[in-house]
């Protein structure tokens, strides 16, 4: 199971979660560094896009659409 976290990072890279994690057992873990001062809607976006492609991406889209997209 994917699990996101909240968590700060130090200039020396030392991460201190802002919220307990507990695990069964040892895991890989990927992170991301945001600036620090997030922009809601553009971080928001950033993040959504790869859920919203699965939506967006299929033949049912492009048919609901296409009307709006005749060559120039």
């Amino acid at each position: 199971m994917i699990q996101t976290v909240e968590a700060i990072v130090d200039e020396c890279g030392v991460v201190r979660l802002l919220e307990p994690l507990h695990l069964a057992r040892r895991h890989r873990a990927f992170l991301t560094v945001l600036a620090d001062e997030p922009a809601a809607d553009h971080e928001a976006a950033l993040l959504s896009e790869a859920s919203l492609a699965q939506d967006w991406l299929r033949p049912e889209e492009d048919a609901a659409w296409a009307h709006l997209q005749q060559a120039r």
